[in-house]
């Protein structure tokens, strides 16, 4: 091991004592209050931080974003470290361990001399590993049942994609709305999913008086409505995450101009918390019309 590698493995030692320390009785009251679920919005957002860095090509904001996606890992360990069913030394072995078994090319006598080659091995292999995973699984269950069409679809991608990678699927059996070209029975799905939802929040605003509060089956609602949203994007061939990132980034383009707009007229006595709701829309209106000029 040379100087740069034990450096590394230092750093990642006392990275992994700091986080038990944090945890540890008398540590961080907000560390020691965390949870697997309260954390898992926390590990999306640092995964969308690093695509971030390296889209704007900035190495710098690269480096400290890896570390915050390092912290998720040594967070998760740590925790399950605590409960008793792993630890960050058994993350790193089972890690370790897979990329010398999906790299037979390397550690193994398989050739390869192209990537092609490499990741058709590495697909081989990889559905071997989850061949050998339902086995198992079946065995635990004790029972010979067929696995489901949508078994395969993975679940650890953007639920937005993951929708419409089951739409597409159930489409393989003729699950699906009626092909025109203009997803013309997914917008009157569309327009029934509303209706649920708006029924959903009548019926918790009766219950309440009030504002309607997050209920389950408001939330089951706006679920099936973004579901069938997605499904509207597979029918007209629309990726909607790149869909939604291009909507994001034009509110961003019209916010900004809204605030350079009144900074320009109003001066710095004058900010958009200041102006009416019918003010801001102008502004937006105008914002809007201004870019579709452009």
């Amino acid at each position: 091991m040379d100087s740069k590698e034990r450096s590394a493995a230092e750093q990642f030692a006392e990275a992994v004592r700091i986080m038990a320390r944090l945890r540890a009785p008398g540590g961080c009251p907000w560390d020691r209050e965390q949870s697997f679920d309260s954390i898992k919005k926390y590990t999306l957002e640092e995964t969308y931080e690093v695509f971030d860095a390296i889209e704007r090509r900035n190495w710098p904001d690269l480096k400290d974003e890896l570390g915050d996606l390092l912290l998720q890992v040594l967070f998760y360990s740590q925790m399950a470290m605590e409960a008793g069913d792993f630890t960050i030394a058994d993350v790193v072995e089972s890690l370790n361990a897979k990329l010398v078994r999906r790299h037979p090319h390397v550690f193994g006598e398989i050739e390869a001399a192209t990537s092609g080659e490499v990741l058709k091995n590495w697909e081989q292999i990889k559905e071997s590993e989850k061949r050998a995973a339902r086995q198992k699984e079946k065995q635990q269950r004790g029972t010979e049942e067929k696995a489901s069409l949508l078994q395969d679809v993975s679940r650890t991608m953007p639920a937005m994609m993951e929708a419409e990678k089951l739409g597409s699927r159930a489409a393989k059996v003729g699950f699906d709305w009626p092909e025109d070209g203009r997803a013309t029975g997914l917008f009157q799905k569309l327009d029934e999913e509303i209706a649920e939802l708006r029924e959903a929040i009548a019926c918790a605003m009766l219950a309440s008086k009030k504002r309607p509060p997050h209920t389950d089956e408001i939330s089951a609602e706006f679920g099936d409505l973004l579901f069938t949203v997605a499904n509207i994007a597979r029918h007209l061939k629309i990726d909607s995450e790149s869909a939604l990132r291009g909507a994001n980034a034009k509110f961003r383009r019209r916010f900004a101009a809204m605030e350079r707009e009144i900074n320009a007229k109003g001066g710095p006595s004058v900010s958009l918390n200041t102006l009416s709701a019918e003010e801001l829309e102008a502004l937006w209106q105008q914002a809007k019309q201004r870019e579709r000029a452009e």
